[in-house]
Parts: structure tokens; C-alpha cells; sequence
């Protein structure tokens, strides 16, 4: 057995970058930005009134009480000529500035009779209320980094530059094979010895949290020859293999047999943990392959502690950036020395709660965590008020 350490070491250092490839920008959100993206125009594209009011020159004040009005430019329309001594023009929120024009009074700020403009704005600079050429951005500046995720101020951001495209990380293609005999499907009527399978579908719910649908999802009996068909026949399917059960050691945990008859290559089986000691990570060519444990919430457990900083590198995602952080518990929490305890919790005001429902075969408390808190394998007690790693989970 590995520590949790090593384990989270070695899936890194076997995950590789996907590819990339063009997208719409509506579809993108989520996504991460292969490349640096400059800006092709200056934004805004000329100089542009950041109010509704009154254009003018401001050197025309020191002369005159009032200012003839001279026309308008709503938003969206070329100004026909420069604005002329003397004279001001009616101008809206983001209409261009004509020639000629160096100061924007607001509306609130004038009186107007007879066509003449009254300004009672004693705090009007010159200058005021205008967005100038490019002082968001300069053509051929970096607009966005590679690396970048395309968030929603991202992708307003990219659409303004007047880009519709963009090109972003690939996301990579999963398959889920779920083992055991004793599993039947929700919806069915529930027979003695069976009980109903969950497990597809809180991954295929944690995978749709990264945007990710899962190539196939295929529930199979605990047989060797079944499963191993069915890992060869999903490998060339996917770039990221989740098989869920039969990855221990008992006398119908077939998974670790099937891998090594598929031409697996094992990296790790077993880690010193709770839940999720059986866990197993290997490769055929490219693909990744992770064995969870069969119970639900130790399943669960690996797919965010293990599958999913593997999916964020294979995306482009800044894996040290995945949000952990430290807080103080509010109950203290006794567990075995030599594993690290992985508990579903819940974050209340300052501090984090170990929540009830903590065995491997126990949803009820998943339903309600949004956090996991990570405790390491060498202490035995936490009091209440030790900090302690946590790991939010996407909600």
C-alpha cells in the first residue's frame, strides 16, 4: 500500500495535456484557453460617451453662458461632421465622440431653453465622461492568457474583442463500466439479495459538473470474462476508464484479473485510506484506467480526490489551484492511525463539521456535504478548533 500522497504524486505524473481544438465561444463556458488570444481592434473602437448628455468643448465655457445645440448621435451612428466652436450636441451612452469634442456633460447637469444649453456643472473637467480609443484595449495587446477559463466576464470579454470562436483544451472522453452481480436499476421492483445501483449515477452527475457526458455507461455482472470484454471493447473509447467495484481482493473481485488480461499496466492498487483502500490506477497506451471501490461513498470519494484533478490537467486546468482550504473543526473527530480519513462535511460559519453517516456505504451524508475534510494519516485525534485540509466540493 501507498500513502494518499504518493498515490495523488503518481496520477499526476501520468496524466498528460489533451489536445485542443476551435469552438463557438457559446459553447466554451467552463472550457480553458489553449493559446494567448490578442486583440485584433482597439475596445472601445473610438473615443465614446460614457453618459447620456451633452458634447462639448470645454474651453468654450471660459467664453460663453450658454452653448447652441447643434443636432444628436444616438449610439450606433457615425458623427456626420466635428462639432463646431460654440456649439454642443446632444449625445447618448456609447455614441462616438465627433471631432472637435473633448467633454461629456450629463443630463442632470443642464438646463436647456430655446435651443441653448445651460451648464450647471460647476465640478465639469475636461475630458469627463468620455471612454477613450483603446482604454480598455489595445489593438494587439494580450487580451487573455493561455490558461485562461472562459468564465462569463471571459466570454463577454471575448466576444466585445469581436472574436465568435476561440480555442480551448479538449475534454476528455469517459466510459463507466459499474461491476457486480447483486446490482439491478432504479425504477426496477427490488428482489431479495439485490439492491440498486448508484453509483453510474452520481459519476455521471460529478462528471456533468466538468461538462464532461460520459462516452458509455455499461453495469456488468462480477464475471472475468465479461468485465474483460468489456474494459477492451471501452478502451479505445475513452481517454479516462472508471470501473466501479471488484477491485478488492475477494473471491468475485474480478477487475484487477480483467485490467491485467486487457494489457493494463498497474501503477498503484491499494492506498492507505478511508474510504477507498482498494482504489487502483493504471494505463493501456494513453488511457487511464481508475478502479474505485464499490461502495457508493467510497467511490465517490476517489472520483474527487483522485479522478478529478486528473480530468482539470488533462483540461488545462491549474490543478494547485483546485480549491482547498483550511479551516478549524466544530466537533472533534477520532480516527485510526496509519490511514488518511477522507469525511464528507459541511462548512458552517468559520469552521467545518464532520457530518453523521460516515461508512463507506453511506450516501445520506454525501447528499448533504459540500466539502471533504482530509485527515492525515499519522494523528489519531483532532479536537475541535484544529485546522484542518478541506476540499470543496462544486455546488
Amino acid at each position: 500500500m501507498i500513502s494518499v500522497s504518493e498515490a495523488k504524486k503518481i496520477v499526476l505524473e501520468n496524466t498528460d495535456l489533451l489536445g485542443t481544438h476551435i469552438i463557438p465561444l457559446y459553447d466554451a463556458t467552463g472550457l480553458v484557453i489553449a493559446e494567448d488570444v490578442f486583440a485584433t481592434i482597439d475596445v472601445p473602437s473610438f473615443n465614446q460617451s460614457a453618459m447620456d448628455g451633452y458634447g462639448l468643448r470645454f474651453e468654450d465655457l471660459n467664453e460663453n453662458k450658454s452653448l447652441s445645440i447643434v443636432g444628436e448621435i444616438p449610439a450606433g451612428v457615425f458623427p456626420p461632421h466635428q462639432l463646431l466652436p460654440n456649439s454642443a450636441i446632444r449625445i447618448f451612452t456609447g455614441s462616438q465622440i465627433p471631432e472637435g469634442c473633448d467633454t461629456v456633460v450629463i443630463q442632470e447637469k443642464v438646463t436647456v431653453n430655446s435651443n441653448q444649453l445651460y451648464i450647471n456643472d460647476e465640478h465639469l473637467k475636461k475630458g469627463l465622461n468620455i471612454r477613450l480609443k483603446g482604454s480598455q484595449t489595445a489593438k494587439g495587446g494580450l487580451a487573455l492568457k493561455a490558461g485562461t477559463i472562459i468564465r462569463p466576464g471571459a466570454s463577454g470579454f471575448l466576444a466585445g474583442l469581436g472574436f465568435d470562436k476561440v480555442k480551448v483544451f479538449n475534454v476528455p472522453k469517459v466510459c463507466i463500466i459499474n461491476t457486480g452481480k447483486e446490482l439491478i436499476k432504479p425504477g426496477q421492483s427490488l428482489v431479495p439479495g439485490k439492491v440498486y445501483e448508484s453509483n453510474s449515477y452520481s459519476l455521471n452527475a460529478a462528471l456533468s459538473e466538468l461538462n464532461i457526458e460520459p462516452q458509455n455507461i455499461i453495469c456488468i455482472d462480477d464475471d472475468e470474462q465479461g468485465i474483460t470484454d468489456s474494459i477492451k471493447s471501452n478502451l479505445s473509447k475513452c481517454d479516462i476508464l472508471l470501473i466501479s467495484g471488484g477491485v478488492s481482493v475477494g473471491d468475485y473481485d474480478f477487475v484487477a484479473k480483467a485490467l491485467n488480461n486487457s494489457g493494463a499496466r498497474c501503477l498503484f492498487h491499494k492506498v492507505k485510506q478511508k474510504p477507498g483502500k482498494p482504489l487502483y490506477f493504471g494505463k493501456v497506451n494513453s488511457t487511464l484506467i481508475f478502479g474505485l471501490p464499490g461502495n457508493p461513498a467510497a467511490t465517490l470519494t476517489c472520483y474527487y480526490e483522485y479522478v478529478v484533478p486528473s480530468i482539470m490537467k488533462m483540461m488545462g486546468f491549474d490543478v494547485d489551484s483546485t480549491i482547498k482550504i483550511f479551516l478549524p473543526l466544530e466537533t472533534p473527530f477520532v480516527k485510526k492511525a496509519g490511514l488518511t480519513f477522507f469525511i464528507k462535511g459541511k462548512i458552517e460559519g468559520n469552521g467545518v463539521t464532520p457530518l453523521n453517516a460516515q461508512e463507506s456505504y453511506q450516501m445520506s451524508s454525501f447528499a448533504f456535504a459540500d466539502c471533504i475534510i482530509q485527515l492525515d494519516e499519522d494523528r489519531m485525534d483532532f479536537r475541535q478548533g484544529d485546522l484542518v485540509e478541506v476540499h470543496l466540493l462544486k455546488k
